[in-house]
């Protein structure tokens, strides 16, 4: 049976991710397990999404597959997968097999999934730690525990079971955190296919369509350029489901006089993009909403600005609220200094959520945001999103002309050496630009 990914380079980076988690831990073994297939209903499954980290260190995408790590005088990556058959392959498609996956993944060993069990309290005899992850599945955590008895019951003959646990997240964190050559090249592709599937959706959008005929525009736009999947569900809002953060039905009219957010992003070989964009569902800005949207705009605008080497994490969200603070201030939406505002937190009324995440394999990725109690600085290679926004529902105090106007603008920042770089800035963001691509729908 062919091979579907033979034309595809393995790069070295994941051998090598390997070998730089090995040298952390120096002695002891990791035990990785890919993400379990979910079922949909009866013998339907869910579309197949692997584990983060497994395929961080591996670049592996089957089901059904264990990454092992010996770390210590003489390093040994294994790999425990499917082995070749022939009638599966015919239902469900290609599998590498263990003899295959052994050379174009880079592995020292591999071994059938089958095996796991008898093999695996042979490599946990006489090593002093083991890093897995525990806490997130009960049933992964018994089979785990087994490994561990198997060796324990050896102890009359002079075999020692690892005396340590370590959660594995912690380290293979830190190494996500900062984003490789390999890394970034499919992250700025992710980030042009989103973009593109954003001005696709702003030419797509007039009065009387619907949010699920917006959203079809990004997912199509997506597949068309190689992307496997939605990041996460797309938030396609119109008018008041703009002030649901998490809105996610999608299936309202889109009326004249409101405003669309959409918050999507495509996945492109594991890699999230991210990015949030609002317009008028006419193609013009009324006076009010323009208001808003420049105050979004100018918050955004001075966080991004912040973000460079040695920067740490909590800047940009503290000089996006300052400039909104002033901004609702201007709005009559909060009354008082700006600096009381922020001190109340009377903002948070309107604007209740951070400014940004750090993204990559996940969308909201993997990385503390503060270390030893501090926020940490921000060093060249991470990527995050900047996202300020503002939601103004009816309320006391809240003008008539204000009212449901939900707008986000996000844009995914890579930090560099000396500086950033926004991988999303093609997506038109200024007034002036998002009303020039509405009126190439005419």
């Amino acid at each position: 049976m062919p091979n579907p990914d033979d034309t595809i380079d393995v790069p070295a980076d994941y051998a090598q991710r390997r070998s730089r988690l090995a040298q952390t831990i120096q002695q002891g073994v990791v035990v990785l397990p890919t993400a379990p297939e979910q079922i949909r209903n009866r013998d339907a499954h869910y579309a197949y999404r692997y584990d983060s980290y497994f395929y961080y260190l591996t670049g592996f995408a089957e089901p059904e597959a264990v990454l092992v790590i010996i770390a210590g005088a003489t390093p040994r990556h294994i790999l425990f997968c499917r082995e070749r058959d022939a009638e599966r392959e015919t239902w469900e498609g290609f599998r590498h097999g263990t003899e295959l996956a052994r050379g174009k993944f880079g592995f020292d060993e591999t071994h059938a999934i089958s095996e796991l069990d008898e093999v695996m309290p042979k490599l946990l005899a006489d090593q002093p730690q083991l890093y897995c992850h525990l806490g997130s599945d009960s049933h992964w955590d018994t089979r785990v525990l087994g490994w561990l008895n198997a060796v324990r019951a050896q102890a009359r003959a002079g075999v020692a079971a690892p005396a340590i646990m370590h959660d594995l997240h912690p380290p293979i964190d830190e190494m996500r955190l900062i984003k490789d050559t390999h890394e970034l090249a499919i992250m700025r592709r992710a980030a042009r296919i989103s973009t593109g599937a954003h001005k696709r959706a702003m030419r797509m959008t007039s009065p009387g369509g619907t949010e699920y005929e917006i959203e079809a525009e990004l997912l199509h736009e997506f597949r068309r350029y190689g992307a496997q999947a939605p990041a996460y569900t797309p938030i396609v809002a119109g008018g008041a489901n703009a002030c649901v953060l998490h809105y996610v039905q999608n299936n309202a009219p889109l009326r004249d006089g409101e405003l669309l957010l959409i918050d999507a992003g495509c996945e492109l070989d594991g890699y999230a993009s991210d990015i949030t964009r609002t317009f008028p569902v006419s193609g013009a800005f009324a006076p009010a909403q323009r208001d808003v949207y420049q105050m979004v705009l100018a918050a955004q605008t001075a966080a991004i600005a912040v973000v460079r080497p040695g920067v740490t994490w909590n800047v940009p969200h503290d000089t996006a609220v300052r400039v909104l603070a002033q901004g609702l201030v201007d709005l009559g939406l909060c009354q008082g200094s700006v600096d009381k505002v922020i001190e109340t937190g009377d903002y948070k009324q309107f604007y209740m959520h951070r400014t940004g995440h750090w993204l990559g394999l996940d969308v909201h990725d993997a990385g503390d945001y503060k270390r030893a109690n501090q926020w940490r600085a921000l060093e060249p290679g991470m990527v995050l999103t900047v996202e300020p926004g503002c939601y103004i529902r009816p309320g006391a105090g809240v003008p008539r002309h204000l009212e449901n106007i939900g707008i986000r603008i996000e844009d995914d920042v890579l930090v560099t050496m000396d500086g950033n770089e926004v991988l999303t800035l093609a997506a038109p963001r200024s007034v002036a630009d998002i009303e020039a691509v509405m009126r190439s729908r005419e």
